[in-house]
C-alpha cells in the first residue's frame, strides 16, 4: 500500500496527489480537489472504493479542512508545497458536503482502504483521524 503512517499524507498516493496539485495551475487546484472527492463518492456508490481513490479523497479532504475553523494545517513534506487557493478563500458548503460524503465512503465496508487498515496494527487510530477530519468538515457542510 506504500504507507508509512496514519497521517492523511503518509502514503505514496496522497504524496503524489500533493505533487499533482503543485504541478497544476493554481486556479485549477480546487477543481482537482473536487474531482478526487467526486471520484470517491461515485466509486463508493457503485459498490467498491479502490484504495488509491480513497487515499486521494482523504488528502483532498485534509486540504479543505485546513481552511476550516478547527482544521489542522497540512504541514507535512508529503503534501503540496504551495497553498491550495480556494474561491472566496474558504471551501464552499457544497464542497464541504462532498468531502463529508467522500469520507463516509472511505470508511464504509465497501472501501478497500478501510479493509487494508483493518488488517493493520493501527485501525482504531486511523479511523479516529478520519473521524476528526470529518467532524471539522461536517461543521460547515449543509445538513
Amino acid at each position: 500500500m506504500g504507507t508509512w503512517g496514519i497521517g492523511h499524507f503518509d502514503n505514496d498516493t496522497a504524496a503524489d496527489f500533493g505533487g499533482k496539485l503543485d504541478d497544476s495551475d493554481p486556479e485549477k487546484r480546487a477543481a482537482l480537489i473536487g474531482q478526487a472527492l467526486e471520484a470517491a463518492v461515485h466509486a463508493g456508490a457503485e459498490g467498491f472504493l479502490d484504495s488509491d481513490e480513497a487515499m486521494e479523497a482523504v488528502a483532498a479532504a485534509a486540504l479543505l479542512a485546513a481552511h476550516c475553523p478547527g482544521g489542522e494545517p497540512v504541514d507535512t513534506p508529503y503534501g503540496p508545497d504551495e497553498p491550495v487557493p480556494l474561491p472566496g478563500g474558504a471551501p464552499s458548503s457544497v464542497l464541504l458536503g462532498l468531502a463529508v460524503r467522500a469520507l463516509d465512503q472511505v470508511t464504509a465496508e465497501t472501501s478497500e482502504l478501510r479493509e487494508l487498515w483493518g488488517e493493520s496494527a493501527e485501525p482504531v487510530e486511523w479511523l479516529a483521524g478520519i473521524g476528526r477530519l470529518r467532524a471539522v468538515l461536517a461543521a460547515g457542510a449543509p445538513v
